[in-house]
């Protein structure tokens, strides 16, 4: 049971609600990406057996994990509650058995809950929401703190005796050396820039603030 915001209780909805018997079931191997970041998606998972990991994903493979699920469950309907595109990737762990919902049919059977449950589960969907995005939050300022360390420790004195980074390397490579995506390298070093830590765009940065960048990294 689920209580109303007046005290009365109502009806906790089972999956069988959302997931119709006709509703195809899958198998799918280990490794498999099921939820991309920043995707939105026709469908709601629904997994029926197996483990899902949750993080950020580098190329195909989590290079940072938030946690765990375990079917049966559902997988970010969070998510779908709130009409949002996905707060991290998800990634099989094990063999998984799933179904698809389709997203319509997903949002009719849930505005077809009691008004009073509706708003006790939109409440719930958006704090698990606030909680997923702040952990993502983290892992990035953990991505700047690496990226900070990575720029002081190659940072070289010029001519004129300004500290330097060349890059020698590729975007790419720097990144897989941070075990970050090269878009999150991107994305730090934007950042950086707009907090006047570094300066430049091409194959030299400056570091503009030293204590700063020393202070980011926890030296």
């Amino acid at each position: 049971m689920q209580f109303a915001s007046d005290g009365r209780t109502v009806p906790r909805m089972s999956a069988a609600a959302f997931v119709s018997p006709v509703t195809e079931k899958r198998m799918v191997p280990a490794g498999t990406v099921l939820l991309r970041r920043g995707h939105s998606s026709i469908s709601v998972i629904y997994i029926e057996s197996g483990r899902v990991a949750l993080g950020l994903l580098n190329k195909n493979s989590l290079a940072h994990q938030l946690g765990m699920v375990e079917g049966p469950t559902w997988l970010d309907a969070s998510s779908a509650v709130l009409e949002l595109s996905s707060a991290v990737d998800a990634v099989a762990q094990s063999e998984v058995v799933l179904r698809h919902v389709p997203m319509g049919r997903f949002r009719q059977t849930v505005a077809a809950v009691p008004p009073d449950a509706l708003s006790v589960l939109h409440d719930v969907a958006r704090a698990h929401r606030q909680q997923t995005e702040l952990a993502v939050s983290r892992l990035a300022l953990d991505a700047e703190a690496r990226c900070a360390e990575w720029l002081l420790h190659h940072a070289e004195r010029n001519e004129s005796g300004s500290l330097e980074v060349p890059l020698q390397q590729r975007k790419r490579l720097i990144a897989a050396q941070l075990g970050i995506a090269p878009e999150t390298l991107s994305r730090v070093l934007r950042h950086l820039r707009e907090r006047s830590l570094i300066s430049g765009t091409g194959r030299v940065l400056e570091v503009v603030d030293l204590v700063g960048l020393r202070a980011l990294a926890g030296k």
